[in-house]
């Protein structure tokens, strides 16, 4: 990069960097987003969804995600293959520092995070074999396709325990596995489960491998129980995974590993409604940030609020 410096940086290239991408150029800024991968984010590897406002045909993630990058770049969009490293808010001179790959930097007045999350793996024979076919981590993505079928969910804690209700309201009956015989969620999201007839707890156990077949992904759960070592199978057509997220928060710490704005204690960026952060300048949308719904349509209402409140932010100091 040259010594120019971008009104607006933008980190990531999912729904909400790309949406944060479009109502910024299309404003009048001098826009890019820096995206090491593809863009698109991790939606592209979803191989159904029907519940995206506007289009009633089910589409895999990439049609869906395919044209964005596109109609950002006609508003004047520069897209660049790089990661950012670090950010740096430069105080005296009042922009930000961003440490690219290859030893690079850019400048820029203002910046919109948009990074992500994502689901951790649990590390079960089978997992990354049926991974879209049979194992999910988003039960509000994926739940109605198990619509009336018994199902079963892997986790303690809040996320697993709210997903589990969820399903419960859909699926015929739900098995909620747990290797512990109490939970880390909040006592009134667990007194919600309790309260429901379809949901069976599976506790003191594990998953030791996920089974099926290519034809029809996932068939069945191999389980032990940790205290008595009894050994059984479930027969479920899926399983929800939900043992924490991985926040993609890097860009934002500092060197002594402090963040540069406030986080919660997941590491997730604290932001009020137009999705500002503690530090002025600087934006948090999608999934990096507190409270997301993880939904493609909420990450890219997330952008265009930063980018419309970047632009005043900008507008303001001129």
């Amino acid at each position: 990069m040259n010594d120019e410096i971008i009104d607006i940086a933008i980190i990531g290239g999912g729904p909400a960097g790309l949406s944060a991408g479009i109502y910024a150029s299309r404003g009048g800024k001098n826009t890019t987003l820096f995206e090491l991968g593809v863009s698109g984010g991790q939606i592209v590897d979803s191989s159904e969804i029907e519940n995206y406002p506007g289009f009633l045909e089910i589409m895999s993630g990439y049609d869906l995600m395919k044209d964005w990058p596109a109609q950002a770049k006609r508003f004047g969009l520069k897209i660049q293959t790089s990661e950012v490293k670090s950010i740096t808010k430069n105080e005296t001179q009042d922009y930000f520092d961003l440490e690219l790959s290859s030893n690079k930097y850019a400048k820029a007045k203002t910046v919109i995070l948009a990074t992500g999350s994502t689901p951790r793996r649990s590390g079960i024979s089978g997992e990354d074999k049926f991974f879209g076919k049979g194992v999910s981590t988003c039960a509000t993505c994926d739940g109605f396709f198990y619509k009336g079928k018994e199902v079963a969910v892997l986790g303690g804690g809040d996320t697993a325990i709210e997903e589990a209700v969820f399903l419960s309201n859909i699926c015929s009956k739900v098995y909620l596995i747990h290797r512990r015989d109490e939970f880390r969620a909040a006592p009134i999201t667990i007194n919600s489960a309790k309260k429901k007839d379809n949901i069976h707890f599976i506790l003191d156990s594990k998953i030791t491998s996920i089974n099926g077949n290519d034809k029809d992904g996932v068939t069945s759960l191999s389980i032990e129980n940790l205290k008595s070592s009894d050994k059984s199978s479930l027969d479920v057509p899926v399983v929800f995974v939900f043992v924490g997220r991985n926040v993609l928060n890097k860009p934002i710490q500092s060197s002594n590993n402090n963040f540069i704005c406030d986080t919660n204690t997941s590491g997730e960026v604290i932001v009020d409604l137009n999705m500002k952060t503690s530090l002025e300048g600087l934006w948090a949308v999608g999934d990096v940030r507190i409270d997301a719904p993880k939904q493609v349509v909420c990450a890219a209402g997330d952008g265009a609020a930063a980018a419309i409140d970047a632009i005043n932010y900008i507008n303001s100091k001129s």
